[in-house]
């Protein structure tokens, strides 16, 4: 062996090795739940959501309650009984438990709400991606647009209401109706912020179709958008049909909701406060924790704080 070969080594050459990246691996809902995990604070507040959600299906399944039969109608020792251990809401003038009042009231509250935003989320989503990139579209729906959002929605709600007739899914369609559209010109306009990024104009030179660019290259980049509007729409519905309730025009009589005890035991805010304080509070409780729960989870959706 030569006195050049004993100094050199021959290695093989790898071509794979040069498109090697030396980085950790990264996993984006990986990063978006330590992110969102990563607070003491949001955890607090995600327990208190949950345990709210948990409450309101259980204990209607445990206590057998429906709002509507008042089984100690014709019992006065029951009436009014202020909270306490055995208890803990009290009881209402027709001696019902207002812990179950108040919880199946709950249910059918975040069931309106929860039905309300998943339907202005899916439509407005898939019909505002496509309209911010899709110029043609754009010009006919803006005026679509411009005509509805200059009609006040509380109106269009009240008017449908009055036409359609109290009920849980009339409701719902009278509060979806126009809402969707106000979902879409937000998303519309997140969609033109990227839509002539230079990657949508390669694919739309390759003949890609308009669809598979904003299923792909566009709807990906808006989930914390998308988680904003969310956590942003779904406690507005629950105080939007609190605010119906307190007007009369909500749910039907047969349907406990939140908005309906707090509106029926209003006459009650001097002599028996609980009555009225009580759900008042649990609705807050329910708005304030699903809303700060939203708005972390969109913090922590944005890629721009895995930095």
């Amino acid at each position: 062996m030569s006195e050049a070969e004993n100094k050199f080594v021959f290695v093989k050459t790898d071509e794979s090795a040069s498109e090697h990246i030396a980085a950790p691996k990264y996993s984006y809902w990986s990063a978006v739940f330590k992110k969102f995990f990563s607070s003491k604070a949001t955890i607090a507040v995600l327990i208190v959501a949950i345990a709210i959600v948990a409450l309101s299906i259980i204990d209607p399944i445990i206590s057998g309650y429906n709002g509507i039969d008042h089984v100690n109608i014709n019992n006065s020792e029951m009436k009014f009984v202020h909270p306490c251990l055995q208890y803990l809401f009290g009881t209402n003038n027709y001696g019902d438990n207002l812990w179950n009042v108040v919880w199946i009231g709950s249910r059918n509250s975040l069931a309106i709400a929860g039905l309300t935003t998943l339907i202005t989320t899916v439509l407005g989503v898939i019909v505002g991606a496509v309209w911010g990139y899709s110029k043609k579209m754009d010009k006919w729906m803006i005026e679509v647009y411009n005509i509805i959002a200059n009609v006040p929605f509380t109106l269009v709600v009240f008017v449908l209401m009055y036409v359609l007739g109290r009920g849980f899914w009339q409701l719902i369609f009278a509060m979806s109706v126009t809402s969707w559209l106000m979902t879409a010109y937000f998303i519309r306009t997140q969609v033109m912020i990227i839509r002539d990024r230079e990657y949508n104009l390669a694919s739309q030179c390759l003949g890609t179709s308009t669809w598979t660019i904003v299923k792909n290259n566009i709807l990906p980049y808006l989930i914390s958008v998308i988680v904003t509007s969310v956590s942003r729409d779904l406690p507005s519905y629950i105080s939007l049909e609190v605010f119906l309730a307190w007007l009369g025009i909500g749910v039907g009589e047969t349907t406990p909701s939140l908005g309906k005890t707090i509106s029926a035991n209003r006459t009650f805010m001097t002599n028996t406060p609980y009555l009225f304080w009580i759900p008042v509070a649990v609705s807050a409780v329910i708005t304030v924790s699903l809303y700060v729960a939203g708005q972390n989870l969109a913090d922590a959706a944005d890629p721009r704080t895995h930095m």
